[in-house]
C-alpha cells in the first residue's frame, strides 16, 4: 500500500509555490508544509487579514497577496503584480453549496470561483510557471454534468449540489485539456489534479446554509482532518507523477487514507467536452 506523509515532502528550498485559498482548510495545511520544507509560499487569499492570521501559524518564507477568484479584475491584478517565476501553482480555493449567488462578472458563484477564476489565473500565470499546476477537484465530480446551454444557472432551477458537482467536473476537464495543450507545445510543465476525500474543512461548515448543515451532519463523523485532506494535494504537487494524473485518498470510496493516484468518472475523461469547455471558458474570461 502507498504511504505518503508530510515528512515525505522533499526540501523545496529555492522554489516558489502559489496556493489559492490558503487562509484555511487544506490550502492552509498544504501551505504550512510547503513553507516548512523551505519553499517560498504565496498565500493568494480573498481576505488579507485572514491570510495574515494563517501566515502567522507558519514557519518559513510566506507572503500574503489579495486574490478574489470571484472577480476577474482581481485575478488580472494579482497576475500582473506577480511578476516573478512560479514553480507550482495550486488551484485550491473553492466554495461549496451556497445559495444562488453571482460573481462580480455575473457567473454562478461555484462555477465562477471554482473553475473560471482558476482557469483565468492559470492562463495568466502560465508563461511564468516552471513546473506544475495542481487543481483541487472533488469526488463530487462524479455526479457532475457540464450543461453548455446553462453553465451559469440562468434558466434552470438552481440546485446547489449539482452546481458544485459541475464545477468540480470542470476542474478535471480543465486539467486534462491543459495537459494536452502543454504536451502539444512541448512544455516541461505538467498539469495534475487532486481531491481531499472527506475533509472537515470550512467548505463543510454550515454558516446558516441548510444543505451545508445537512452535509456537515452526515459527513463529519467520517471526515479526516485538514492535514490529512491536504496530503493528496501535496502528493500531486511534489511526487514524480504523470501529467493529467489525479491523486486522492486510497481508502474506502476514496474518503480517507494515504494518497495515491486514483481514477475519475468517464465524464471527466471526455476529451471533446474538455476542449469545448476550454473554448467556452476562454470566451467567458477574456
Amino acid at each position: 500500500m502507498t504511504t505518503f506523509t508530510a515528512s515525505d515532502v522533499p526540501s523545496l528550498t529555492g522554489r516558489t509555490f502559489v496556493v489559492t485559498g490558503a487562509n484555511s482548510g487544506i490550502g492552509r495545511a498544504a501551505a504550512r508544509v510547503l513553507a516548512a520544507k523551505g519553499a517560498r509560499v504565496v498565500l493568494a487569499v480573498r481576505d488579507p487579514g485572514k491570510g495574515a492570521a494563517a501566515a502567522a501559524t507558519m514557519t518559513g518564507e510566506v507572503e500574503v497577496r489579495q486574490l478574489d477568484l470571484a472577480d476577474l479584475a482581481s485575478v488580472r491584478e494579482f497576475a500582473d503584480d506577480l511578476t516573478e517565476p512560479v514553480d507550482v501553482l495550486i488551484n485550491n480555493a473553492g466554495v461549496m453549496v451556497p445559495p444562488l449567488t453571482r460573481t462580480a462578472d455575473g457567473f454562478e458563484l461555484q462555477f465562477g470561483t471554482n473553475h473560471l477564476g482558476h482557469f483565468a489565473l492559470t492562463n495568466l500565470l502560465l508563461p511564468r510557471i516552471r513546473r506544475r499546476v495542481v487543481t483541487v477537484s472533488s469526488n463530487g465530480h462524479r455526479s457532475g454534468e457540464i450543461d453548455f446551454g446553462d453553465l451559469n444557472w440562468e434558466r434552470r432551477a438552481y440546485r446547489p449540489m449539482a452546481a458544485y458537482a459541475q464545477s468540480k467536473l470542470a476542474n478535471l476537464l480543465f486539467t486534462s485539456e491543459l495537459q494536452r495543450r502543454l504536451t502539444q507545445a512541448g512544455s516541461p510543465v505538467i498539469a495534475t489534479a487532486a481531491h481531499p476525500g472527506l475533509a472537515a474543512t470550512n467548505l463543510m461548515r454550515p454558516e446558516g446554509r441548510p444543505l451545508a448543515r445537512l452535509a456537515e451532519k452526515v459527513m463529519t463523523p467520517f471526515a479526516q482532518s485538514d492535514d490529512a485532506g491536504a496530503l493528496p494535494t501535496l502528493f500531486a504537487a511534489v511526487r514524480d507523477v504523470p501529467g493529467d494524473s489525479y491523486a486522492g485518498p486510497g481508502g474506502l470510496l476514496q474518503g480517507r487514507g494515504a494518497p495515491e493516484l486514483v481514477g475519475r468518472s468517464a465524464k471527466a475523461r471526455d476529451t471533446a467536452v474538455a476542449r469545448r469547455l476550454w473554448d467556452v471558458s476562454a470566451e467567458l474570461t477574456q
